[in-house]
């Protein structure tokens, strides 16, 4: 693919790219668009190289969730030598729909990072199990595994939520 395929293809794919870097950055705008800038970068200066072998789509989330992986590991370490603490930020949200976005969210934060990015690549992303394993570096059993698993935990854990 030449650069300005990958271009064309980067910007017809940037609004889900990003939504898929907000879900890679617990939903943090600035580290995403961050690790959204550094991942576009990896692709136009040759760092990563899409071969082929899955979609553009598939190999461009590949690289921003990894790209979101090193980041939180370097944040990480900062953290731990600079024993840093970031206060959280905290949403109030009044309508109903904001309610339920709220508490899917929360659902979804109590799933492990796995079972979480497979559902919302699947969900959200609209990628076949294949395709999210692909983007995960993961294969289509262990997609298939973190998949169910983690609906029945949400499943769960939103009927949890319903009942406080």
């Amino acid at each position: 693919m030449t650069p300005n395929e990958s271009r064309a293809e980067i910007e017809r794919l940037h609004g889900a790219g990003f939504a898929w870097a907000m879900a890679c950055c617990g939903r943090d705008r600035e580290r995403a668009e961050d690790v959204l800038q550094t991942s576009y970068l990896k692709i136009l200066d040759g760092r990563a190289r899409f071969e082929g072998r899955s979609t553009f789509k598939t190999f461009l989330f590949g690289v921003i969730r990894r790209t979101a992986s090193e980041e939180r590991r370097r944040t990480a370490l900062a953290d731990l030598f600079h024993r840093r603490a970031e206060p959280a930020a905290a949403a109030v949200e009044t309508d109903a729909a904001s309610v339920d976005r709220v508490t899917l969210r929360r659902a979804l934060a109590g799933l492990p990072r796995r079972q979480r990015e497979v559902l919302e690549l699947v969900f959200a992303f609209g990628m076949t199990l294949r395709e999210s394993a692909e983007a995960l570096s993961i294969s289509p059993g262990s997609a298939s595994v973190h998949y169910d698993r983690g609906k029945k935990k949400l499943a769960a854990l939103l009927e949890r939520g319903r009942r406080a």
